[in-house]
C-alpha cells in the first residue's frame, strides 16, 4: 500500500507508470495525420505533475484495490485535462503561449491544429475508459461520472464563467463556485473514478468527494499565489498574466496572506474528511500537504 510521508516520493513512484501508459496511448496508426499526432504528443507528454491521474491511482489503492486496474481511468482524466489546457491556451480564451515549459500547442502547431488536438484527446479519453478492461456496469458509471465532470455544468462551464470573471466584481462565494467547477470537478472525479473501480461504499465516495472539493479550491488558491509570486522557469508558463489581465483571483479578493490562510484551512478540512478507518489515507494526506508546499 502507498504510505508515504512525502508526496514527492510518492509521485516519483507513480508518475513513471502514468507516463508509460500515456506514451502507449499515443502510438497512433497511419490514419492519424502526422502533424496532429505530433501536436497531441507535444502537449500530452510534456513534463507535468500528473496530479489528476495520480489521484485516480491513489484513491483506488486507498480503497484497498490494485491500482493497475485503474490505469485506463487515470489516462482518461489526463487526456481530458490536457485537452482543456490546449483549449484554454487558445487566443480566444486565455491566450497563453507557454505551457508545461514548452510553447503551447497552438503557438507551435497553429490554432486550427491546437483545436483539433484538443478535440481528439477529449474523444480518446472516453475510448480509453470504455475499453474492455472492467465490468460493464463499472465502465458505464465511470463514463457518466467523467462526462458530467468535463461537461457544461462543470469543467466547461467553469472555464466560461472564469473568462467572464475578468474585471468582474465578484465575492468569495462566486469565485469559489467558478473554481469548484473549473478545477475542482476534475479533481473530484479523479478520486471518485479510482474509488468506483475499487468498489468503494457510498460513504467513502462521499468522503473522497469532500476531500476533492476542498483540495481543488486549495490548489486554485495556491495557483493564484504562484501566478503572483512564482518563478516563471519553475512554473513552465508565464506568471503575472492573470493580474495583468484584470482577472479576479484569490489574492486580489482576499489579499495574499488571507489567501494562504484559507488554503491552509481547506487542506486541513480535506485531511479530516479522509481520516477514517475504511481508507488507507496516508498518501491522500501527503498529497494534500504537498498542495500547500508546491512551487510550480
Amino acid at each position: 500500500m502507498l504510505e508515504f510521508a512525502d508526496f514527492r516520493e510518492l509521485s516519483k513512484t507513480l508518475r513513471s507508470e502514468v507516463d508509460d501508459a500515456l506514451v502507449a496511448t499515443t502510438e497512433y496508426g497511419p490514419d492519424v495525420p502526422t502533424h496532429l499526432a505530433e501536436a497531441i504528443r507535444h502537449s500530452l507528454l510534456a513534463p507535468a505533475k500528473r496530479l489528476r491521474p495520480l489521484l485516480v491511482l491513489i484513491a483506488c489503492e486507498a480503497c484497498g484495490y490494485d491500482r493497475s486496474k485503474a490505469m485506463p481511468a487515470a489516462v482518461a482524466v489526463e487526456l481530458i485535462h490536457t485537452y482543456s489546457l490546449i483549449h484554454d491556451d487558445l487566443p480566444a480564451m486565455d491566450d497563453d503561449d507557454m505551457r508545461r515549459g514548452r510553447p503551447s500547442c497552438h503557438a507551435k502547431f497553429g490554432e486550427s491544429t491546437g483545436i483539433l488536438a484538443g478535440d481528439a484527446l477529449l474523444a480518446q479519453a472516453f475510448e480509453v475508459l470504455a475499453a474492455d478492461h472492467l465490468p460493464g456496469p463499472v465502465v458505464a458509471k465511470c463514463v457518466k461520472e467523467l462526462a458530467v465532470a468535463a461537461g457544461a455544468a462543470n469543467l466547461v462551464g467553469g472555464q466560461h464563467d472564469d473568462l467572464g470573471a475578468e474585471f468582474a466584481d465578484l465575492g468569495l462565494a462566486s469565485l469559489e463556485a467558478i473554481h469548484r467547477r473549473k478545477t475542482g470537478a476534475m479533481i473530484c472525479v479523479s478520486l471518485r473514478l479510482g474509488a468506483i473501480i475499487a468498489g468503494a461504499s457510498s460513504e467513502v465516495l462521499t468522503a473522497l468527494s469532500q476531500y476533492g472539493e476542498r483540495l481543488g479550491l486549495a490548489f486554485q488558491i495556491v495557483d493564484d499565489l504562484l501566478d503572483l509570486e512564482g518563478d516563471q522557469q519553475l512554473m513552465g508558463k508565464r506568471v503575472g498574466k492573470d493580474s495583468e489581465a484584470g482577472k479576479l483571483t484569490y489574492p486580489k479578493l482576499l489579499g495574499a496572506e488571507a489567501s494562504r490562510q484559507r488554503a491552509e484551512m481547506l487542506v486541513a478540512e480535506a485531511i479530516a474528511s479522509v481520516s477514517r478507518d475504511d481508507l488507507s489515507s496516508g498518501a491522500l494526506i501527503a498529497l494534500a500537504r504537498y498542495v500547500l508546499e508546491r512551487k510550480h
